[in-house]
């Protein structure tokens, strides 16, 4: 929520001062005499009240899933901090995290009607604002590499930046954290190994329940918060993320087997309502926006850096990772051959799949190696 908080001005309380008469006779005329002089006094003591002082105070509500005190919720409270030192104190963020807010969706749904004014969101709920962002990953196997994504994902930006603005949303920053894996209660190291395995999918994501039940999945609607619990229940029995959320959530513990195939990587990105934006004064947005920018790629190089990390802490506690085979790497090419094409249009606009497709192939021939 937004709040604004008024000041008196020097100015205003100077002509208070000068409405008083100066010739005093009675007691009250004496009192009103000394309290104009004590307001004057004060304004002449203080003659450059600060402009940012005297002007609104902005308290923005930014809602994560991330945990707190993890390297991403760490990002964000040094953004709030350049935001308050920059803004001169008149913008303020007050930040939300391990869902307490909810769902991704519902964090969306908060800042449309005004609950919420910024979220740091994966591309799962950023899609809940355009579905343009599905390109970066709802294409299983479409990017054989980061530095592919990276480029794809800067080449479209203006598209996705306008297209958020038309909804009504301003987009910060955005960052990937590395490639998004499967965790299994078996071994299951091919795509046909999966579908015998109840599989997490996120509640939200109505689409991609559809076809991974049309594909012969065991798709699990849950949210992320719930995710330990079903694991532990036996609700779910392989969950797709990156090795830094099996971590930090503490799934490989119940999910000890990984299979090493980089399905799709994890982007996300900060967004805040293009309402709480506006209302701050344009040359004070250049600012946050660029320390906005840092946090995104203080957020990719510390993410990538702790999703490797993860892994060997995870191999100490008995986490089995499965590398691919020939074989599995060839079902896994069959699998990304078949699904694709199937995305296009349902979980990716048509015309931006497209993009992206021809976007790769410009980047590939540019490095072929």
């Amino acid at each position: 929520m937004i709040t604004r908080t008024s000041q008196l001005s020097s100015q205003n309380r100077l002509h208070a001062a000068e409405a008083m008469p100066i010739t005093v006779g009675n007691a009250t005329s004496r009192r009103r005499f000394l309290r104009a002089a004590s307001l004057t006094a004060a304004a002449m003591a203080c003659p450059a009240i600060p402009s940012a002082l005297a002007a609104a105070t902005l308290k923005i509500r930014l809602a994560t899933l991330a945990p707190k005190d993890t390297s991403f919720h760490q990002a964000l409270k040094s953004m709030a901090e350049k935001w308050l030192k920059a803004s001169g104190g008149s913008v303020e963020l007050v930040l939300y995290t391990d869902g307490t807010m909810g769902g991704e969706a519902d964090m969306v749904r908060r800042m449309r009607i005004g609950q919420l004014q910024a979220a740091m969101l994966t591309v799962a709920g950023l899609a809940e604002i355009d579905p343009a962002v599905g390109a970066l990953q709802k294409i299983p196997l479409l990017y054989r590499t980061l530095d592919e994504e990276v480029y794809v994902r800067e080449k479209m930006r203006p598209t996705v930046e306008e297209r958020f603005k038309a909804k009504g949303f301003h987009l910060l920053c955005w960052a990937d954290a590395g490639w998004v894996r499967f965790f299994s209660k078996q071994p299951a190291v091919k795509p046909e190994e999966l579908k015998k395995l109840k599989m997490f999918v996120l509640t939200s994501d109505k689409e991609h329940i559809a076809l991974m039940q049309e594909e012969g999945y065991r798709a699990v609607p849950l949210e992320y918060t719930d995710t330990l619990s079903g694991l532990q229940t036996g609700l779910v029995e392989t969950v797709p993320t990156t090795p830094f959320y099996a971590l930090a959530g503490q799934f490989f513990s119940t999910a000890p087997h990984m299979v090493e195939v980089n399905y799709v990587p994890l982007v996300g990105g900060t967004v805040i309502t293009s309402k709480a934006w506006e209302a701050i004064p344009a040359e004070t947005r250049k600012i946050l926006d660029e320390a906005a920018l840092q946090m995104g790629e203080d957020v990719q190089a510390k993410g990538r850096k702790e999703s490797d990390d993860a892994v060997e802490a995870m191999r100490k506690r008995g986490l089995t990772v499965h590398t691919l085979d020939a074989e599995a790497k060839a079902a896994w090419r069959e699998f990304g051959d078949h699904i694709m094409p199937k995305v296009r249009g349902r979980l990716v606009p048509p015309d931006i799949y497209d993009e992206v497709v021809r976007l790769l192939k410009e980047y590939r021939a540019a490095h072929p190696e």
